[in-house]
């Protein structure tokens, strides 16, 4: 028998090969694993209208109700197409369009009453759900088979399509259509913040007990809607909702086109849900310029450095302080909030020469308390009114969970 010894030298040699080939296959492990997460991240965020292989078939010779705004868009040749006339390309017989707050193409002022009309381009009559009334009627949905559903939302409790999508859920329910949401990225999708809204300000600002920023896409809340039992007499609409494929809770997602007149870019949309809260204040924020809720400002603000002039534009032919000069911030540079922001509000209130007659009627409505102002005029540190949020905000994230599609 042959004896083989291995001098200390060889074996340290072998132990360093060993070695070097476990650092050598763990990098490679773990560059795999990075190359094939980072593919997955990398694929194209495709929403609901996109996937016309999930949804067309579910249309066939129906006759179909499309709610659906100037933001409701589909690629084509490396462009953009509306949904309307990709339907109508693939032979959907389309009964009528219904257009919620701003209108069909997108154009009007907030809060402007819009009347029924017939689009120019295609001849199909043009229901308004922001005018004399917000819900489909019998009558405008008796030879409806199948109601579509196509706006962008931004995730904020008081932007109208939320209730414009109850009503016609509801709508819907009443009469025994099928609803298909295609479901958007909500660009506010990253976080859950804000007062739970009492019921006692219900209103088309706000029909849920919902924080001010919720967390879910369109299609989410529309299955937490139903689940809910949100509808009138607690009835139920017959629900599909088409995902958003490659689309993930920490997705980043820039919208195109104006989801309304006054959000011009992602800036204003990652505002909006902070700074909308001084539009029912005596300030400006921004519109009548190109910077709306990117700013905000009163001509009494004289010690500050930061002016503007609105005037009449694209969204807001009348607005606050028109033709007059305002002092105040510009936020146009500011983060991407990750939570509500109180110090806007904040600062505006405490800068404010008048503070008697800094807040307007409508502020508690959208708020969705009457605490926060109080807790303004009480000067509460932002510690304790964020403190003041938690249970009601706790208990609607564990609601929330049973409906979410997006990991």
């Amino acid at each position: 028998m042959t004896l083989h010894f291995t001098s200390k030298k060889q074996s340290c040699i072998q132990l360093k090969k060993i070695k070097n080939f476990i650092i050598k296959n763990t990098f490679l492990f773990w560059l795999l694993l990075f190359i094939s997460f980072s593919s997955v991240s990398q694929k194209k965020i495709l929403p609901g209208a996109y996937q016309k292989h999930s949804y067309l078939p579910k249309l066939g010779k129906k006759k179909v109700g499309v709610i659906a705004h100037q933001a409701s868009l589909v690629p084509k040749n490396n462009e953009s197409q509306h949904l309307i006339d990709f339907l109508l390309e693939n032979n959907v017989d389309i009964h009528s369009i219904f257009a919620p707050e701003h209108g069909f193409r997108g154009i009007a002022d907030a809060g402007e009453l819009i009347e029924n009309q017939q689009d120019s381009k295609t001849g199909i009559p043009i229901i308004s759900l922001y005018g004399k009334n917000k819900k489909p009627s019998v009558d405008q949905l008796t030879e409806v088979e199948v109601m579509v559903f196509d706006l962008q939302d931004v995730g904020v409790r008081f932007f109208t399509y939320l209730s414009t999508l109850h009503l016609v859920m509801e709508a819907c329910a009443e009469n025994n259509i099928p609803l298909i949401v295609l479901d958007r990225p909500n660009p506010n999708l990253h976080y859950v913040d804000g007062p739970v809204m009492e019921k006692k300000y219900t209103s088309f600002l706000g029909m849920h007990p919902v924080p001010i920023v919720y967390g879910m896409t369109i299609g989410e809340y529309a299955r937490m809607i139903n689940g809910e039992g949100w509808l009138k007499s607690n009835i139920t609409c017959q629900l599909n909702v088409i995902p958003v494929e490659n689309y993930f809770r920490n997705s980043t997602y820039e919208i195109t086109v104006r989801p309304s007149p006054n959000l011009p870019n992602a800036q204003s949309i990652a505002l909006y849900p902070s700074l909308c809260l001084l539009e029912q204040t005596v300030m400006s924020v921004g519109r009548g310029t190109d910077f709306q809720f990117q700013i905000y400002g009163h001509p009494k603000l004289t010690n500050n450095n930061f002016s503007f002039t609105p005037v009449p534009n694209f969204g807001s032919k009348n607005p606050k302080f028109k033709n007059i000069l305002c002092y105040g911030v510009d936020l146009t540079k500011a983060n991407r909030p990750n939570q509500l922001k109180l110090k806007w509000l904040m600062d505006a209130y405490r800068s404010f020469p008048d503070p008697n007659n800094f807040f307007l009627k409508g502020f508690n409505r959208i708020v969705g308390n009457s605490n926060l102002k109080e807790q303004l005029i009480s000067r509460v540190n932002k510690k304790e009114i964020r403190k003041s949020w938690e249970p009601k905000l706790n208990a609607f994230k564990e609601i929330r969970k049973k409906y979410l599609i997006y990991n």
